[in-house]
């Protein structure tokens, strides 16, 4: 029998994302029951954006801090005639695998993964090695201010652009209560927006938050800190912040649950 064989988990991250993480799962056995409570939008003013994709070649670093971010950014490169590949004077810096990833299929050349996957680890990586450089930093429209902070402080001429927000998707609310009549066994998290929006759909489902009897499951601190705050102690956070030990911590809480019949 497959270690999540008859488990049914909530995966809450937007629709294009969504597919890696349900097929890992599906792969263990479990049913993946999709509520996307994330929907990638533009920012309201894209203009900041754009003239930072025209100026790109004069920065000396790029920091993307997502896989959204990635496909945002290389969106505005196509629509403005900007080639990533020829500009060679830029180093990327790409928090985790995942974005990495994303970076190389968009051309550009990542130079820095941070051993952690996250911004305090991105931070570290990077070290006083961005002092007195022209660093741009393109992300969500909400974020935390770690990395703008902690770069500042050290003489980094940082400028920051929202390259995407998210909102809720339509829909949402009546698949959530769906999901919950018949049953699920535990909920994922990707990100601390993935939390706030599903406490808000939960809200106007009129569904009680956290849900009774789920697990809550957490790809990494930041994260985990942000379903606290939301009165939701995660029953496990995965050992690195990307989908494989996300799965694992999943596979983790069920089996100490015991066979489900």
């Amino acid at each position: 029998m497959l270690p999540l064989t008859g488990r049914r988990v909530l995966v809450t991250r937007a629709v294009h994302q969504a597919g890696k993480l349900s097929e890992g799962l599906r792969a263990l056995g479990a049913e993946s029951v999709e509520v996307p409570v994330l929907e990638i939008r533009p920012p309201d003013s894209p203009g900041p954006l754009d003239e930072a994709v025209k100026k790109l070649g004069t920065f000396d670093w790029l920091i993307l801090t997502s896989a959204n971010t990635v496909l945002a950014l290389a969106a505005r490169c196509v629509a403005l005639d900007v080639d990533v590949s020829e500009i060679k004077r830029l180093s990327v810096a790409a928090v985790g695998s995942a974005t990495a990833e994303a970076a190389r299929k968009a051309d550009f050349r990542v130079t820095l993964v941070p051993d952690s996957y996250d911004s305090e680890g991105l931070v570290a990586a990077l070290g006083r090695g961005v002092a007195g450089k022209r660093v741009l930093l393109a992300r969500a429209k909400v974020a935390r201010d770690m990395i703008p902070d902690a770069l500042t402080a050290i003489g980094a001429q940082l400028t920051v652009v929202d390259a995407y927000q998210t909102v809720l998707p339509d829909g949402a609310r009546e698949l959530l209560a769906e999901a919950l009549r018949v049953g699920v066994d535990a909920a994922t998290f990707t990100s601390s927006s993935s939390v706030r929006n599903l406490t808000e759909v939960a809200r106007e489902a009129g569904v009680a938050f956290p849900f009774a009897g789920v697990a809550g499951v957490s790809i990494g601190p930041v994260t985990s800190a942000t379903m606290r705050e939301f009165g939701w102690e995660p029953a496990a956070e995965a050992a690195m912040s990307d989908l494989p030990r996300l799965i694992e911590a999943v596979v983790g809480v069920m089996q100490g649950l015991g066979i489900r019949e």
